[in-house]
């Protein structure tokens, strides 16, 4: 006859601070230093005022007379000018400034709304179909992305002039039709807004692939195309080698060649000075006008695919 012991478990060991009269003191949470907030204020702060510091003086020198101008008193109401300022400006050389600033316009906004329609295109290709040579020809553009244009505005002038087209308005708009990283933002947009599922669907319903571009996918992608033109009409309008190194016409130049001009004159001219910043500060109207208006497409363009 056997017999079974049975042994209970040991008691688990108390701890060390349960101790009756033992109180363990309250956990208080961490608290940053003040200098944190006050540095990224402080950085915020100065890299404000670095942007809008410029903008600030060439507001207040646009609404002074020259004497003004040049005696750097820009405070004095006695010296508010600025109607006359502007329309001494547009006066100035026939109405040269109106001229410079339509061509501004073709260049900048033609050129934009038709290179981002092709970058557009170009993107949703390369996203939705396959075709031979289509990893390395993308790579090529990725490659181009890194060539600075000043480096291919010569070669870009010497085929201008073989085909007879320097000095005329197609030498400055057809090479900024083409923008390599509009094409790689596209393919993104693409890929991130427009389902393969709707596209099969479109096809199912009888629609070839160029209207289920123009149909379906242009549409999707319409934040897209937004983005795009507004990278392509800062850029355009910015622009100054090209226009310098393909026109020698003054009443082909756009604002950012005919305000150097200017500028290359006013020192035997002083009169340029003031008409100079008059018109650069008309010249940012457009500019401003295009991303207020546009804003909330872009602004979701830039968010595409950070919370997919």
């Amino acid at each position: 006859m056997s017999t079974s012991v049975r042994t209970n478990p040991p008691a688990p060991a108390a701890p060390a601070d349960s101790s009756p009269g033992t109180r363990r003191p309250p956990v208080r949470p961490r608290r940053n230093g003040w200098y944190g907030p006050a540095a990224a204020n402080l950085v915020v702060g100065v890299s404000a005022l670095y942007a809008l510091l410029p903008l600030l003086w060439l507001l207040v020198a646009s609404a002074v007379d020259s004497e003004a101008l040049f005696a750097s008193d820009f405070f004095d109401l006695s010296h508010f000018a600025l109607f006359d300022n502007i329309g001494t400006l547009l006066a100035q050389d026939d109405g040269a400034y109106l001229r410079w600033y339509g061509n501004s316009l073709l260049y900048a906004v033609g050129g934009a709304a038709v290179g981002a329609l092709i970058s557009t295109a170009a993107g949703y290709v390369f996203d939705k179909f396959e075709f031979t040579g289509k990893r390395p020809l993308f790579a090529l553009i990725l490659i181009s992305v890194m060539v600075p244009a000043t480096v291919l505005a010569l070669p870009m002038y010497l085929l201008a002039s073989d085909l007879g087209l320097a000095n005329t308005v197609w030498s400055v708009l057809i090479p900024v039709l083409f923008n390599p990283f509009g094409v790689y933002l596209a393919r993104m947009f693409s890929a991130s807004y427009v389902p393969d599922e709707v596209l099969e669907a479109a096809r199912v319903d009888g629609a070839n692939e160029l209207r289920s571009f123009f149909s379906v996918g242009l549409r999707m992608i319409a934040p897209g195309y937004v983005t795009i033109f507004l990278f392509q009409l800062t850029a355009i309008w910015n622009n100054f080698f090209l226009p310098l190194v393909m026109l020698s016409d003054e009443s082909l130049y756009p604002l950012s060649l005919g305000l150097y001009s200017w500028n290359a004159a006013a020192p035997i001219n002083p009169d340029y000075y003031p008409l100079m910043v008059i018109g650069s500060l008309l010249a940012l109207m457009p500019l401003v006008i295009a991303f207020l208006l546009l804003q909330r497409y872009w602004r979701s363009g830039l968010t595409a695919g950070s919370v997919k």
